[in-house]
């Protein structure tokens, strides 16, 4: 779970209720079954392991050994973190801890694991919630079951010694939503699928379904193909008509479609990043850290560069200053280059429209002398037919002329 929580010690954090559970409610003999997870930004760093869960076959038997952790197995992508906090909100004052995860072979879901302040607390969210609808329009149930052990890949022991993944991914000292220090005692904390974790009060207020610190959403996309060649490597969206196409070192299907339509601006769809092809370069000014998966200014600078400053300490002060200062200037660049746009389309869009008028009035002159040639060609037969009618007559009219010359003779 998160290291903020490393100054409680391991009987605080895992301790079981002392609470006594009814025989009837309790069984010796249940089976658990091994769940891989993991968490992370795949494109930055993730976090692999196994979850040892309790099965719930008998529905009505709590196993012994349970712990304060619990398990909502294969939680609907279509719920947001906002959406789960407010699913369990009659509860959420008791849980300490809750961890996304994604299992293995379910792309369309997610899991949480939860630990809770007392053993008692976790018997009464499993009676509560177990087989219940997440909500009235859907037919899928709640899935919770009591966790015996998690075990992280490359780490050894069950969630009460384990040791924490390295800070760059999951350390956060302080809630990066109300910046205040992430304690269990005074609030609940989730950390989300790529390890950032918040105060749960604060990311049910957050109605996205990406993190609030990286825009990492939990919701894994289609996979989009080229337009034209069908491959899924390498792939660019056009920003303002939505074509897919492969980039330059693949088919370069997208560079075309830039050639023929002038769409200049293109996105990226593995990075984020837009490409302007006209002016050859990026054209956003954040991107993705590799280190942390946090949003950051590309390539960033010292104010005091042109003073010959050497030190580094006032990055952080001079990006928030410049980003302040130079807000009016985004702005006009901005509209600079939507009018731009705007008018190459319009330009595009004329020609277009010039082309189809010239296409449509050649069609016309093509079916004008189509339709005279095809007259003409019937009025020549005709001639033709009464010419020869004529010259048959004729000869006709000489031939009886001729006999009857003849016959007076």
């Amino acid at each position: 779970m998160s290291s903020s929580s490393s100054t409680l010690t391991s009987d605080e954090k895992f301790r079981q209720s002392e609470t006594a559970v009814s025989g009837d409610l309790t069984s010796p003999n249940m089976n658990t079954e091994a769940i891989p997870f993991s968490s992370g930004n795949p494109r930055i760093e993730e976090t692999r392991g196994v979850m040892h869960l309790f099965s719930n076959d008998t529905v009505s038997a709590l196993p012994v050994e349970r712990k304060p952790l619990a398990c909502v197995l294969g939680v609907p992508n279509h719920m947001t973190y906002a959406d789960f906090c407010q699913f369990c909100a009659s509860f959420i004052h008791h849980i300490s801890e809750m961890r996304i995860v994604r299992n293995d072979g379910m792309e369309d879901r997610y899991s949480v694991l939860i630990r809770f302040d007392s053993q008692d607390s976790t018997d009464k969210f499993y009676q509560h919630f177990n087989n219940r609808q997440f909500n009235s329009l859907e037919e899928e149930l709640c899935r919770v079951l009591f966790t015996l052990d998690v075990q992280f890949t490359g780490y050894t022991g069950s969630l009460d010694h384990v040791q924490s993944p390295p800070a760059s991914s999951t350390e956060q000292p302080s809630c990066p939503v109300c910046l205040e220090r992430l304690d269990q005692d005074a609030s609940g904390i989730l950390t989300t699928i790529c390890n950032h974790s918040f105060h749960c009060s604060c990311i049910s207020k957050w109605t996205d379904s990406s993190c609030p610190v990286c825009r990492y959403c939990q919701q894994q996309p289609e996979k989009s193909k080229c337009f034209i060649c069908q491959t899924s490597e390498n792939l660019w969206i056009c920003v303002i008509c939505g074509f897919v196409g492969c980039g330059r070192y693949k088919g370069g299907h997208a560079i075309i479609h830039w050639k023929e339509t002038q769409h200049c601006y293109s996105l990226e769809l593995e990075t984020q990043r837009v490409w302007d092809y006209a002016g050859d370069n990026y054209v956003h000014r954040l991107i993705q850290s590799k280190t942390d998966g946090k949003l950051v200014e590309l390539n960033s600078h010292c104010l005091h560069a042109s003073d010959g400053c050497g030190s580094c300490h006032c990055v952080d002060s001079g990006v928030n200053e410049a980003m302040l200062t130079c807000e009016a200037e985004i702005v006009n660049e901005y509209n600079e280059l939507l009018r731009t746009q705007l008018e190459n389309q319009k330009v595009y869009f004329e020609t277009l429209l010039q082309q189809e008028n010239e296409e449509t009035e050649r069609a016309i002159a093509d079916a004008v002398n189509k339709t005279v040639m095809q007259k003409r060609q019937k009025m020549q037969a005709k001639l033709e037919r009464c010419v020869k009618e004529k010259k048959f007559l004729e000869d006709v009219s000489y031939k009886l002329l001729t006999l009857s010359s003849t016959r007076i003779f």
